[in-house]
Order: C-alpha cells, then structure tokens, then sequence
C-alpha cells in the first residue's frame, strides 16, 4: 500500500477541489465485509484546454465497479490503494464507486465487535490519517474538505450515529444529515443496538450512547457526563466567538477503541472503559472530564478550522491538551487538573523529549514527508510538551491577548484549513510581543531546558540565579518557604514571584529576609523544564515534601525526584524512601497515583537491579499497607483503592491475595468488584497461586470482553511453560487476536518474577514483532512495540538483540519508532543500574 506524500497532496490541492461526497454502506452483507457506494462531485482545475491526472485512494476487498462522468473504469487498474483518474477537463466530475469493503478487528476503518456478554454486534468508523480509505473512497488528505452525506442500512433494531442528525427511514435504513465542510479523516458512523441517553442543552440535541450491556453503568454516570458536557460547552461559548458549528453532539462510548477519544465532529467517539463497572478515584473521573473537554475542543481548532498537512497535527492536539486541562479546571468541579497534568501527563512529554525520536512540537514540514511519518509524531511532544508550551505562552503572553488571536485564527480559516504560520500571525495580530520569536525557541526546538538553583544569601537577604542548561525563554514562578514556627516539619508560603530566565537587564536584586528552607523554582509549573533545587532546599523537600501546602508545587518537586532518578542523579532506593516517608500524608491522589505508578514500574521495576527489588516491593507493600490504614474511616474511598491496588500490583505472598478473593472483600472495604478481581487473580498467577481452572471459573463469573481481556491477561501471566507458548503463538503465530486482546496477553506475558522462564521468548521477539507487525499493520504493531516488549528483560543481550533488529531488519514505521523509544529507555535503565552500583 502506497502511503501519501506530502509533495503528493500539495499537487493534488491544485489539480482538483472536492464539493460532495455521497456515501451509502450496508452493513447487513455479513461478518466480514460491508457494502461501499460512493459518488464522489469534485472539479478539475486549470486551463480549460488542459487535462490533469490524479488519483484517488479506496483499499477494498473487492472493487466491483468504478464510472467516472458515466464511463466505466477498469477496475484491475486499482494499484493497491490507487485508482488512477487520468485525462481530467477543466469543469465538473463525477466519480462512482462501488466496492466490499472488510470489517477490522484492530480499530482501524469498520471495526466489528461481538458483545461476549450479550451475543450483540456494533461496528463504528475510526478514519483518523489515512483510513478513510477502509470504508470508501475518497481523495483522502485534510484539505480537501467537502460535504458528506451518509445513508446506512443496518440490521433490525440498530441505531445509526453519524457527525449529523441522523433518522430512520424505513427497512433498516438510516440517512444522515449532510455535514458542513469537514475533513475525510473526520466523518463518523456508530451502528448497533446502541443504549441511549438524550437530551438538549441550548437547542442543541445531546446524546451518550454505550453498548446496551453497559447500560447500567452508563445510567449511573449520566448526570456527571452530561454535566460536564454542558458546562464545557458553556464555557466554550464564552472563549470562543465563533458559535458552535454542527447540528448536534453525541458522544458515543465504543469498544476496542485505539485511542483515548477522537473528535469527530458531531459524533465524537471514546474507548468505552470510561464507561466504569468497576469502582474508580476521582482522579479516574476527572480524566474522563478532561478527555470530554479536549474533544470538545476539537469542535473548534481541528474540525472547524483543521491543519493543512499533518506537520501541524501539533495545532490540534497541544491546543486540544491545553484546553481540555484548563476548560476543566475552570468549569467542572475537578479544579486540580494542572496536579494531574505535572505529575503524569508532563511526564509523558519530558520522556519523550529526551530520546532520539524527538522532533520539534511544530516539526519542519520536510520532516513529515508522509502520513506514515506523521503517524510516529502522535506522541508526548505533540501532547503533553505542546500543551505545556501553549501554557508558557499564556503566562508570557496573557489569557487575554492568547483567546483574542485564537478567535482571530478561528474568524479567518473557519470550514477551512491552516498552518503553524497563519496560527502565530493570528496571535501576533493581537499583541505586540515577538510571538513569532517564541515560536522559533519554543516550537521549532527540541529538547527539554534545564534550570539549577544556586543561592547566596546572609543573615538579612538572600539572591537566586536560576542557571538555564538550554535555549528557550521562560517566564516562572518562584515559590518561598520557610518553617513552620508551630511544627517544625511543617512549610508555609513566604512570597511567590514571577521572574524571566535569562534573566535580563539589571542583576538579581536581593530579596529581604533571612536564606528560606525551601526555593521552588517553576512553582505552580508554569513552564517546561526540568528542575534542580539548590542543596538547602533538596534537604528540605526530601524531608518535608508531603508538608509543602499547595499540591501543584508538590507535583513540581515529584517530578524533580523523578527527572533526578532517571538522570542517575538520586537511587531509586532514596526515591522509594521519600515515597514511602511522605505518600502516607499526601492529600491529593492524582500524586498518589502518580508517584506510586512511577515506583512501581520503573524504579521496582527497571531501575534498581534484579536483587534490589524484593526489598523495593517491600517498602511499596508497607507503604501501601500504611495508606490502606490510614483510610480504614471511609473518609478518602480513592485513596484506599489506589491503595489497594497498589498492594496487589507488588504483593509478594499470596496469602492475603487469596483471602480477599475467597471473601470477596478486602477487610474493611473496598468489596472485590471485576476489576479488584481481576487485578488479583493476574497476581496470583504471576506468583503461581492460579492456575487455568480458577482463571476459567472467574471468566464463567465475569463473560464481558473486560473479562475475556482479564482472562487472557492471567493466562499469559502463569508461569507455566505450555501457557508461554500458548500465549506467544496467539500473539505471533496467528492473527485471530483483537487488538485488546493481544494488549490483554501482552501484558500478562513478561513478568520480572518469571525471568528465566521467559528468556528464550527474547530473541524470538524481535524477529516474530516485525513479522506480525508486517501483517497486521500500524495498530498492531504498536500493540507489539509498547505491550509486547521484553520491558523486564533490563541487560546488555536485550539490547544488542534490539539494535541488531533495528540495524539489519526493516520494521514497518510504526514499530520501528516504538522499537527505538524502548531501546533507548532500556538503555537508560542500564546507565541507571551502573550509576547505582557505583
């Protein structure tokens, strides 16, 4: 299959404009394939004596017949995903095709799904880059905006979703009302017997759907997701000028989604685990309340106004982060978003920044030549730094003047399309700072800026230089601590100042008062960078960080530990006794979570040494054992799930493990729900306290795919020679797997317990990854690079089998991408091992 160039979709820009596209799809033809009719209207432009050529992309499993301005074409002309359209006049054209298309079982184009609870099917569209192509044809590149009107015939008693009002009209059939201008890669369809709930908000018809075997649970949460849909659209209205632009807002909660969420306008869908069976924190909660908030973003900045080429995905999805976090925070009950965001969501952005596969948050366009490499660039840097340097900018610029040219980028390129360019002189039209400047240092540059604090100081003042190891400009905060004369462990806020880095014009006045305990620069992290305290305040926050009052400067100073840990700058055993010392006392879960996810997996996990790390799940054990004490008065439910869950992640003996799951409960609460159950019985495999037939009577109690996941998980996990091969044959060997459930048994299968059981797989992995992943496409082979990775096999021999791999093998993009972040991560886990041995 031919990828699409950019040089190719710049000539076809010229060469043609597309008005409509008439789509009918029949969804009642079998299991394996649906019917594909398409009419395509569009205009060839130039000279009137002059003919053009172009193509057009369609990826069916049976072409049965092309007409282009009623003359038939040959169908065998289709060159993979090309159908050639040569000798094109100047004026008007219609292009018909009709074609069986295949379902998919990786999330990618017509994804099919059997409900194992209830027998029941859904198909849904995901059409995001280049898969458009999966369902119908289409001259498939973002600015080719044009109309779409959808009709779907569907089995009796399923429901048609689609980016606008939808009705049926008799037989099955359902016709979708034609969409304004948006993008190939943004029309949506949801079909089956989808359970529904529907109201109005502002004349607007809303709408949450869900497969009908979640309807309990979506009945529970529909108030909290309406309400934050409201109140996000609320806000929206009062940030942006320019009215909502589609006729309705469903949101659609689908299964073996890919991603977190995706902004279809009209009809944006999300993996349905935020559809919760289970207990979850708050935190959990307001994640879905972000996500919510950052599609809704979308509406605006990628589908009303939408990139013109995928160099810029950037503008859509650092705007998107920023909004969703912020638009949250200001509407919504969950106000801590930003503790969220620093502790994990930054942490995302900082790690990849620090590999080889960085790119600038704007990357040149010549570094996006195609949509497989844009594809590789959907990652930290284009999320999470993108969002943090849009956070800069509002601290730089002001909320005000930012918002003024958003609506002025928003009036100018409504229904069209843009570029990072048009995007700062749209902000430079309202201010009068160097916005261009800043976008050279902040998005045209890799890399993560380092600031140092050296402190002078005597008995009456005290000086702070803030030592910058980078390039970019940063305007941060700088918070002031000092003791608590009441407790002497506890901190109180002296002052907090803003200050520029460089600093520029006169030197760095003193500040009145005698040498703080602790200086916070980027207190309230308002910028991206990471941060070394001077040696006073590392003293400080390692023996008081749970007493520092304001959650996000904690989140600051976590994430200064954790940027040392992997800089082999602090043990990863000093790091889980600051852990253990003071998540006892913290009050904020999302740094709970944060910080016992970051212990856990990488420093239990990869960092320290394999004799290291039954003393590590000790200390995780007796910290988690302290939390689920603390909370024995019900007073802080997250808090003592997150414990709990802690607890079994790390357990090291079975027994309580196997006695919460006889009783159904752990003492005191919370009661064992599917996912406790679940998260338990994987445990207890991996230590070899499970075996197939407690795996078999769990799935008999819990059939739903979550189960069906949990048990193929567990299977994986035993630590059995014949469940090895099972595994890895049903991962390598065949196709058969979905996409969450190869997820599912590749994360049972590597377990740092079950070392030398797994060692043979090593070597097998690389060559079996870039087969399946060959095979099974984009998806898939990031299933294979993220999940299915040795990650527990932290030693020279894994490395050098992954770079012979990566050297003499020619991995599809997308694997090789996620093969090079984790060689490099193993890489650093083994630079860490070395600095902590010596």
């Amino acid at each position: 299959m031919s990828v699409l160039t950019r040089d190719e979709a710049q000539t076809r820009a010229r060469l043609i404009d597309v008005h409509r596209y008439t789509v009918e799809l029949d969804l009642t033809r079998g299991a394996e394939t649906f019917d594909s009719r398409t009419v395509i209207r569009f205009s060839a432009l130039g000279e009137p004596a002059a003919t053009v050529d172009t193509f057009v992309e369609v990826k069916p499993a049976e072409l049965r017949s092309v007409t282009l301005d009623g003359q038939p074409l040959d169908p065998a002309d289709l060159d993979g995903n090309r159908l050639p359209l040569t000798g094109l006049e100047a004026g008007e054209h219609e292009l018909r095709v009709d074609a069986a298309m295949r379902y998919s079982r990786t999330g990618e184009g017509m994804h099919r799904f059997t409900d194992p609870t209830d027998g029941e099917e859904y198909a849904y569209t995901q059409l995001f880059m280049e898969d458009v192509q999966r369902v119908f044809a289409a001259f498939d590149q973002p600015d080719l905006k044009s109309v779409f009107e959808l009709t779907v015939t569907a089995p009796q008693g399923w429901t048609v979703l689609a980016n606008g009002l939808s009705e049926h009209v008799g037989g099955g059939t359902w016709r979708a009302a034609p969409t304004p201008l948006i993008s190939t890669y943004l029309v949506a369809v949801a079909a089956g017997p989808w359970h529904s709930v529907r109201t109005e908000h502002r004349g607007l018809p809303f709408g949450i759907h869900c497969r009908r075997s979640l309807a309990p649970f979506l009945d529970a949460d529909a108030d909290e997701i309406l309400d934050v849909t409201r109140a996000c659209y609320d806000r929206y209205h009062e940030k942006f000028e320019e009215p909502y632009p589609f006729d309705s807002y469903d949101q659609a909660f689908v299964p073996e989604f890919n991603a977190g969420a995706m902004e279809n306008p009209g009809l944006v869908t999300f993996r349905d685990e935020f559809i919760y069976r289970s207990a979850v924190t708050d935190t959990e909660r307001q994640t879905r309340a972000m996500v919510i908030a950052h599609e809704m973003a979308h509406m605006w900045f990628g589908d009303l106004v939408t990139l013109r080429w995928w160099d810029d995905i950037w503008l859509n999805e650092s705007f998107a982060e920023y909004m969703g976090f912020q638009t949250t925070a200001e509407a919504t009950r969950f106000t801590d978003t930003w503790t969220d965001f620093g502790v994990a969501r930054k942490a995302w952005g900082y790690d990849a920044d620090q590999r080889p596969s960085t790119h600038p948050v704007a990357p040149d366009p010549d570094a996006v030549p195609d949509t497989a490499s844009a594809m590789l660039n959907f990652d930290g840097i284009s999320y999470a730094k993108g969002a943090s340097a849009l956070r800069q900018l509002v601290a730089w610029l002001g909320e005000k003047d930012f918002l003024a040219g958003i609506n002025t980028h928003i009036a100018r390129h409504k229904f069209a399309n843009a570029t990072l360019a048009d995007f700062i002189d749209s902000l430079a039209h309202n201010t009068d700072r160097d916005v261009h400047g800043w976008a050279e240092a902040w998005l045209r540059t890799t890399g993560v800026d380092t600031l140092t604090s050296t402190v002078t100081h005597d008995a009456r003042e005290w000086t702070l230089a803030l030592d910058r190891d980078g390039s970019r400009p940063h305007r941060v905060a700088v918070g002031v601590y000092d003791r608590d004369l009441t407790d002497t462990t506890g901190l109180v806020l002296r002052e907090r100042y803003e200050t520029d880095v460089p600093h520029s014009g006169e030197p760095t006045a003193p500040r009145d008062g005698g040498r703080p305990a602790l200086i916070v620069p980027n207190d309230q992290d308002f910028t991206y960078a990471k941060i070394r305290l001077d040696e006073v305040s590392m003293e400080t926050a390692l023996r008081s960080l749970s007493r520092v009052p304001d959650a996000l400067t904690r989140a600051v100073l976590w994430n200064s530990l954790r940027d040392m840990v992997r800089d082999g700058e602090l043990e990863g055993t000093a790091y889980l006794e600051t852990a253990r010392a003071h998540l006892p006392a913290e009050t904020d879960l999302a740094l709970v979570q944060g910080v016992l996810a970051f212990a856990t997996a990488h420093v239990a996990g990869r960092f320290l040494p394999p004799k290291l790390r039954p003393a590590a799940l000790t200390t995780l054990t007796e910290l988690c054992r302290d939390l689920i004490r603390r909370t024995e008065d019900g007073s802080h439910p997250g808090l003592r799930l997150t414990a709990v869950r802690g607890f079994i992640d790390v357990a090291t003996r079975p027994d309580p493990l196997q006695e919460w799951l006889t009783e159904g409960t752990v003492p005191g609460g919370p009661e064992l729900d599917p996912e406790l159950r679940w998260r338990v019985l994987t445990r207890l495999a991996v230590l070899g306290a499970a075996d197939e037939s407690a795996i078999a009577a769990e799935l008999e109690r819990d059939p739903s795919a979550t189960g069906q996941e949990g048990a193929a998980r567990c299977r994986a996990a035993l630590p059995d020679p014949e469940a090895k091969r099972a595994a890895w044959e049903a991962m390598f060997g065949s196709d058969d797997l979905s996409n969450y459930l190869l997820t599912a048994t590749a994360q049972g299968f590597w377990q740092p317990e079950q070392a030398d059981l797994v060692r043979e797989y090593i070597p097998r992995y690389y060559q079996d990854a870039v087969a399946l992943a060959a095979r099974r496409g984009p998806a898939i082979a990031d299933v294979a690079g993220r999940w299915a990775f040795p990650v527990s096999a932290v030693d020279a021999e894994t490395l050098r089998l992954g770079e012979e791999c990566l050297r003499d093998t020619d991995p599809i993009p997308a694997l090789r991408r996620k093969l090079a972040d984790q060689l490099d991560d193993l890489a650093r886990a083994l630079r860490v091992r070395e600095a902590t041995a010596s």
